[in-house]
């Protein structure tokens, strides 16, 4: 059963990747969509769209249609184009990490930190690699999906990369001069902030703009 299984998903994850391809590209085979039906529905995974592609003659479904079919197919099963497949998502993500980058210098990490694949992860991520070298993973990983939305994946990526610092340095970074309380990466009305709890809650300053901030706010 194992094994059957085993093959079951192999062969049903490389459909999917070619349902998907098709769809970026725009060279959908309907055939494909068929045959990914097919498989899903050997398996009991009975959605009415998988209904639908297998009990319709695929030369009588007009494109859109069948573009949208395949569409529901794939969220139906669960599917992730991840990264490679999506590689706007990393575009996305390394243009968040340009923007935190900005903030590092007040931590005195300097040097242009990179976005490395982790695909010995499951699944596979994305994590931070500084300009020395080490990789910030302390803080879990991003998930491709994080980056559908910019806003989500600069969030994400700030708190991944200040729950890393803090794990391998035991120093809470950024610190709020005013309340010497640390401050949280946070979305706030669709702006990134570092965000401080203190007086009810304010921000410090917007990510990638820490620096300007720590100069201008001295404790009193």
């Amino acid at each position: 059963m194992s094994n059957a299984m085993d093959e079951y998903e192999a062969d049903t994850e490389q459909l999917k990747r070619r349902v998907c391809l098709g769809l970026c590209e725009g060279d959908l085979d309907p055939q494909d969509v068929v045959a990914l039906a097919c498989e899903l529905l050997d398996w009991f995974h009975c959605t009415d769209a998988v209904l639908e592609v297998v009990e319709r003659n695929p030369a009588e479904v007009p494109q859109a249609e069948m573009t949208d079919l395949a569409r529901r197919i794939l969220h139906d099963a669960g599917f992730d184009p991840g990264f490679d497949l999506a590689p706007e998502r990393l575009e996305t993500l390394r243009a968040a990490l340009h923007i935190v980058a900005r903030d590092l210098p007040t931590r005195g990490i300097e040097g242009e930190p990179e976005i490395e694949i982790l695909e010995d992860w499951f699944p596979v991520g994305a994590g931070v690699r500084l300009a020395d070298g080490e990789r910030l993973n302390w803080g879990g990983h991003i998930l491709p999906n994080m980056c559908d939305d910019p806003t989500m994946a600069l969030t994400s990526l700030a708190i991944l990369i200040q729950e890393s610092l803090l794990e391998r340095t035991w120093q809470v970074w950024p610190v709020c001069p005013r309340h010497d309380l640390g401050v949280h990466g946070s979305e706030r009305e669709r702006e990134v902030v570092w965000w401080c709890a203190g007086d009810g809650g304010h921000t410090l300053a917007p990510v990638g703009e820490l620096a300007r901030a720590l100069s201008r706010r001295r404790p009193e």
